[in-house]
């Protein structure tokens, strides 16, 4: 029962970050997004720690200390952050390296989703700026994304979808510079 609930549930997930990227024009990234959730090192791991109100990396990395299923998906899906994480040759120390847009773009199809398939019925425009808010990611990724990732998940929050993917659409996905860009 529990591997059917886990396909299911990265499948709907799945189906709302296509659904998210087609509006804004990346089909590609639409249609290939999290497809290593369905190998075999993910998934087996999903299902077996499939609870259906949180991500079983959670639940795997609660159990084991780590999340093998985890770091197998962010070494594959350039819309993860941590996936732009490179060794820094002057200081010798990993550093976040900033993200293309499109990635960006994706990964706020991302969290959108994942709100909305472990939030169900509780689900609100804010419900992904509230969870990112709250995360110490915002410390490790790359500052400027850290910013833009805020800055159109407040977008979402106060203004819906609709609007905001308009400006995904019309103005980030297109290289426009975001509000603060230029400013001295």
């Amino acid at each position: 029962m529990k591997i059917w609930s886990h396909f299911c549930t990265i499948t709907h997930h799945r189906m709302l970050v296509l659904a998210g990227c087609f509006r804004v024009g990346l089909y590609r990234q639409g249609l290939t997004h999290d497809l290593s959730k369905y190998s075999p090192t993910e998934f087996l791991i999903g299902a077996r720690y499939y609870q259906g109100d949180r991500s079983p990396n959670a639940a795997e990395r609660q159990d084991k200390g780590y999340s093998e299923a985890w770091m197998h998906h962010k070494g594959r899906n350039r819309h993860h952050y941590e996936y732009w994480t490179d060794m820094n040759p002057l200081t010798r120390c990993y550093e976040s390296v900033q993200m293309p847009r499109r990635y960006l773009v994706e990964q706020i199809m991302d969290r959108r989703a994942a709100c909305i398939v472990y939030q169900g019925k509780d689900y609100k425009d804010d419900s992904a700026l509230i969870y990112f808010m709250g995360s110490r990611e915002r410390q490790l990724m790359h500052p400027e994304n850290c910013r833009q990732v805020e800055f159109l998940l407040d977008m979402l929050a106060k203004q819906g979808e609709k609007a905001t993917f308009a400006y995904i659409k019309n103005h980030v996905l297109r290289g426009d510079p975001f509000p603060w860009e230029g400013e001295e």
